[in-house]
This record gives C-alpha cells, structure tokens and sequence, in this order.
C-alpha cells in the first residue's frame, strides 16, 4: 500500500490556493526584487531553461487520455513542476533576494508537494501501469533508462496544454525585472 504524506483535505486546500499562492509569490518577486545586469542574464538564461523543460513535457502529455511515458516523463515523472523549480530557481537568481528563494522553497513545499501527491493518486486510479511507471521512474530528480512510449514531441499537444502561456509570463516577468533594474527601483 502507498504511504501518502499529506492529508487528503489539506492536499485539496494546495490545490485551491496554487494558483493564487502563485500569483502572490510573483507579487513578492516584482516588490523585492533588485536585479543586476549579471543577476538577470544568468538567472533568466537558468528560468528559460526551465520553460523549455515545461514545453518538452506539454508536448507529450495527453491530459487524462493517456500515461505520459517518452519525452522528459522517461527520465522524471513530473518534469512540469521541475521546470517550474529551474524557473523559480532562475527568477531567484535574477533577485538577488535569498529572502525569496526561502519563499519559493516554502510555497513549493507547502503548495506543490501535496498537489503532485494528489496529483499521482489520480494517476493511480486512472492508468493501471501508473504503479511500475512511478516504481521506475524518480518524481522530480531525473534517471536515466526508462524505456517509455517512444512519442515524438506534438506542438499539437503544446498549444492544446497552453504552455505558451508559461512562456509568456516568463518573458513578461524577464521584461519587468529589466526595466526595474533600468530604473533604479
């Protein structure tokens, strides 16, 4: 039997404020934020590696339709939610706050954590290989050797999962955190 860590109803209260906690995090970005041109170059060259991790895994997941298993998913079970540590990661950098990097360890802990619990859960109900697919592949840390679906990447499946949208707020707070450091603020 599956050990879980979170209590379901505190896993469902995660999954409510994820998306408000987010936008809050970005508030605190933009507010606390003091980029530097080294900062932002080498923190925003870390975020887009994380938005492109994101776009590799959108175009090879088939939302509840089928097991993503080619792709990142051969190396890690969620690489969705590692881009978006790389990205925070690399927004982070761009900061120079170690203040917020605490935050965003704190909001993934305390948010992301119970959300990809319930997340696999709902994976386990739904695909029946989902139990040797997770026994062999790690959850966030990526190995190397899963002989998943041999899937090639499908824009078709990028657009579908509006990962462009990812993208744009990554460019948009990029954009941001330049001008505040053009403007002294």
């Amino acid at each position: 039997m599956r050990r879980y860590y979170f209590p379901k109803r505190y896993a469902a209260f995660a999954a409510k404020v994820r998306v408000p906690g987010g936008f809050l995090l970005v508030g605190a970005f933009a507010w606390l934020a003091k980029p530097s041109p080294l900062a932002l170059g080498c923190g925003g060259a870390v975020a887009i590696l994380g938005i492109w991790l994101r776009a590799w895994a959108a175009g090879h997941l088939a939302k509840n339709q089928e097991l993503a298993t080619s792709g990142p998913y051969r190396y890690l079970r969620n690489p969705l939610y590692a881009g978006t540590l790389i990205v925070a990661a690399g927004l982070v950098i761009a900061s120079r706050q170690a203040g917020l990097a605490v935050l965003s360890a704190a909001v993934f802990l305390g948010i992301y954590l119970p959300v990809i619990e319930q997340e696999e859960q709902h994976l386990r109900k739904l695909f029946p290989d989902y139990e040797a697919y997770a026994a062999a592949v790690p959850l966030l840390w990526p190995k190397r050797g899963y002989k998943g679906g041999g899937k090639r990447f499908s824009w078709r499946l990028y657009w579908r999962n509006q990962e462009y949208q990812a993208a744009f707020g990554l460019l948009a707070g990029l954009v941001f955190l330049y001008w505040k450091m053009k403007a002294g603020l």
